[in-house]
């Protein structure tokens, strides 16, 4: 059952700490509006340092049970939560697009990402081994050593507002599932189907403290979490700035640290390309969530002899995409989140036109709606490398393209960014794939593929796009110490 209870048309959330639903301590609340109407859709406590503090005295105390669970266990746990929280999909899509405004589509995708993460490390943990390693004759002759993983302890996961559950999942899967307890902290804007995400995990059997929730301001509760010295990993998705202020925090204590922050993704479409598959995954790489996406296509470079015939193909998918709330139909591209997210994408657009940049379609807020959300489609040409909408994240539904005169024209631009996230080639020529794979600066080449964080696949950036990495059989690895052991030998 869900602790929420109706207030007219919103919800009044609580947090789950220490296996219950409660208040802040203060009694402070926060509202949730919906991206597309303004509306309050729920509220949800306001936590504070000492709210912060209870779930971590939690999670301090579960540890040492919940690390000593069999890994048949914990898997069994993860596997039941996954069974429950599938049953609760079309409640839980409907929650997120309420307070994310992504279309109710995308909302449901999200939250099979999620489970499929979940499944993954609930499969994955059965297989750890430690590794035996024979040890020289002196001083112990016959000795052998052993490199035990053992969880690292009480770790934090923060999570953003545009993927707020498939990027809280990336933490709690792997954390739980390597044996280590956790505290989320959602978003300020986008807490409310976290909540449910969290209560369902722990329906599934999870002891008490093992995961707890806390809804509040990173400038109080975050601040705890990140500073506490009981914390000893903090796993953080979010904005480049805020990435650099939680390591400088952190590495006081020498917390371990995952960061998977900004990017500006590069896409190169060659000569020798499937042109119609290139335009249509550049249409849904860079406008899916409304191009809030830290993997989306951000800068699109097309060799000179085939652009004209790929921007006319990529102009007309733009055009045809419906924007509109995300509980409507057919709508492809919903609300920015915010009013000054949108803002910020349209200055940035007007940066670039104001340099000589020149647009191909859309570069308006589109009127209309109950909220100043709503932003059209956007492509540019002829814009210059220095524009904000290049140098910066651009993080909304606008794209510049750039004429290329070849493969390594095409590289040397991709890399004059300050981040290394994603990127992609399409190519049917092995040789242009390698040297763009071998030759780009980014924690992953996508090649005639559309920008997709695969859980079986190790996702994070390099540059100023983050440090560690999540997915992958490498994220459960993060969640681990290795221990040597040492047995010696009987002469």
């Amino acid at each position: 059952m869900s602790n929420a209870t109706a207030t007219g048309t919103k919800k009044a959330m609580k947090m789950f700490i220490d296996g219950e639903s409660v208040d802040s301590a203060s009694g402070d609340r926060t509202e949730v509006r919906n991206p597309a109407t303004g509306e309050v859709v729920a509220t949800v406590p306001k936590a504070n340092a000492a709210d912060a503090r209870r779930a971590i005295d939690a999670a301090e105390a579960a540890l040492e049970q919940w690390s000593e669970t069999t890994a048949e266990e914990r898997s069994r746990i993860l596997n039941k939560a996954h069974d429950i929280t599938h049953d609760a999909i079309d409640e839980l899509a409907m929650s997120l697009c309420q307070e994310q405004g992504k279309p109710v589509s995308e909302a449901k995708t999200e939250i099979e990402h999620y489970l499929h993460g979940l499944a993954f490390y609930a499969a994955l943990v059965s297989k750890v081994r430690s590794d035996y390693v024979p040890l020289p004759s002196f001083p112990n002759k016959g000795a052998y050593g052993l490199v035990l993983k053992r969880p690292i302890g009480v770790c934090v996961g923060i999570s953003p507002w545009n993927f707020p559950i498939t990027l809280t999942g990336t933490k709690i899967g792997p954390a739980l599932a390597g044996g280590n307890t956790m505290v989320i902290k959602p978003a300020s804007s986008t807490p409310v189907t976290a909540i449910r995400v969290v209560e369902l995990l722990n329906q599934a059997g999870l002891p008490k403290g093992v995961l707890s929730i806390v809804t509040g301001p990173g400038s109080t509760a975050g601040e705890e979490l990140i500073s506490n010295p009981k914390v000893r990993r903090v796993a953080f998705t979010g904005a480049s700035d805020t990435g650099k202020h939680i390591m400088e925090v952190a590495g006081r204590d020498f917390k371990r640290v995952s960061l998977e922050l900004g990017g500006s993704d590069p896409m190169i479409v060659c000569d020798d390309a499937d042109l119609a598959r290139a335009a249509t995954m550049a249409s849904v790489g860079r406008f899916y969530n409304c191009g809030q996406a830290c993997l989306a296509i951000k800068r699109l470079y097309v060799f000179e002899s085939v652009a004209d015939k790929f921007i006319e193909l990529l102009v007309a998918k733009a055009k045809k995409l419906k924007v509109g709330e995300g509980t409507t139909k057919d709508t492809r591209l919903g609300p920015l989140h915010t009013e000054a997210q949108r803002k910020e994408v349209q200055e940035q657009v007007e940066d670039a036109v104001s340099r000589g940049g020149k647009i191909l379609v859309g570069g308006k807020q589109v009127p209309g709606f109950k909220t100043n959300n709503f932003y059209e489609a956007t492509l540019l040409e002829n814009v210059p490398h220095d524009a904000r909408i290049v140098q910066e994240e651009c993080f909304g539904p606008a794209l510049p393209i750039f004429r290329v005169k070849d493969i390594d024209h095409a590289i040397e631009l991709a890399n004059s960014s300050i981040y290394g996230l994603g990127s992609s080639i399409w190519t049917r020529d092995l040789v242009k794939a390698n040297r763009a794979a071998m030759r780009i600066q980014a924690g992953v080449t996508w090649i005639n593929s559309l920008h997709y964080g695969y859980d079986e696949l190790p996702f994070g950036g390099v540059k100023q796009s983050g440090i560690g990495r999540e997915h992958g059989p490498e994220a459960l690895e993060a969640y681990f110490e290795p221990k040597s052991v040492v047995f010696a030998g009987v002469v």
